[in-house]
């Protein structure tokens, strides 16, 4: 990669991802909201069925844990990212097939998913309170909402990275499928202005092509992952049910303290700590919402998918170029995500 250093990446991921945030955080509320057990109740009128006003408010409720949380997150996705992709790379180079062992989307795909892992684990805490935070009352109290969910924690804080399992299982297809869709739309793009002779060399135009790539590939795969991250949010908010009950009352108390926990901070003793499984969740889904309800939310995160997706590589890519380009350095295309 040449011109960029690892704080190049580091810095240009903690941009970009601080950039998005701020921008559709209010579409991930309202998508959070819709994909609630509790939506009906909570945020429509019991008499007409449409939504209230409750469910425009709070829309930045948790997040400063999400922004705490999305620097090292991003920038430990980007930097395994594309370490791992030049290593895939060159050992593929080394293979005695022409063109290579794995094809070139393959790459891309196992180097995506291994950044994810590594991402979630940083990033599982930030959505389960984050989740839970956007489904406080405002009406509630003064208290902050990022306060109130932590709270609801505090006997048993392994259960942040409850969901870890479900957030990685949501990441891991939706990148795998999103990173060889925009490497592949981003190469035809740039193929066909380079044909018609419409080529700059800017970085806003690079970071125009990034982006429109990055957000239609993005909206194709928050399309086709929609049931995973419908079952995410219910784990999530699942994941704060009973907590705040049980720091109540010393024998609550003592008895999520002394709970046996995994390693994701899920309760061993299923019966007691009343958390549902992934197949209970989808079956009450069904049961409820019909396998409609798996897709709830998909036209929502098709949206903010596209618009986050593609602010969020176009400003890395762009603050990539431009942090190489202050140094007099050159970032060649081909070096690029």
């Amino acid at each position: 990669m040449s011109g960029n250093t690892n704080s190049d990446i580091l810095i240009a991921g903690a941009i970009a991802a601080f950039t998005v945030d701020l921008l559709v955080y209010p579409l991930d509320t309202l998508k959070t909201r819709f994909q609630s057990p509790d939506y009906a109740r909570l945020y429509t009128n019991q008499a007409t069925g449409k939504p209230n006003p409750a469910l425009f408010r709070g829309m930045y409720q948790g997040i400063g844990s999400v922004i705490i949380a999305t620097l090292p997150s991003s920038g430990a996705f980007f930097t395994t990212y594309e370490r791992t992709k030049t290593l895939f790379a060159d050992l593929n180079s080394t293979t005695s097939h022409p063109d290579g062992l794995l094809p070139t989307p393959v790459i891309h795909a196992a180097a995506s998913s291994l950044a994810e892992l590594v991402s979630c684990a940083i990033l599982t805490p930030a959505e389960v309170i984050k989740q839970n935070a956007q489904m406080v009352s405002s009406d509630r109290s003064s208290t902050n909402a990022t306060i109130q969910t932590l709270r609801r924690f505090q006997s048993n804080p392994l259960a942040l990275w409850r969901g870890y399992a479900s957030l990685a299982g949501r990441n891991l297809p939706f990148t795998a499928m999103q990173f060889p869709m925009f490497e592949r739309l981003k190469m035809r793009i740039r193929a066909y202005r380079d044909e018609k002779g419409l080529t700059r060399g800017t970085i806003v135009e690079s970071g125009i092509i990034t982006a429109v790539s990055a957000g239609s590939a993005g909206a194709v795969a928050a399309v086709i992952t929609t049931p995973v991250d419908v079952l995410k949010t219910r784990i999530m908010l699942s994941a704060a049910e009973g907590e705040g009950a049980s720091s109540k009352s010393g024998k609550g108390a003592a008895n999520v303290k002394n709970a046996l926990v995994d390693a994701l901070g899920e309760s061993v003793r299923k019966s007691r700590s009343g958390h549902k499984g992934t197949w209970q969740i989808t079956q009450e889904i069904v049961r409820e919402q019909g396998y409609k309800g798996l897709w709830r939310g998909g036209a929502l995160r098709a949206v903010w998918t596209f618009v986050g997706a593609g602010l969020y590589l176009g400003a890395y890519e762009s603050g990539r170029v431009y942090l190489a380009a202050r140094r007099g350095e050159h970032v060649d295309e081909a070096d690029l995500m």
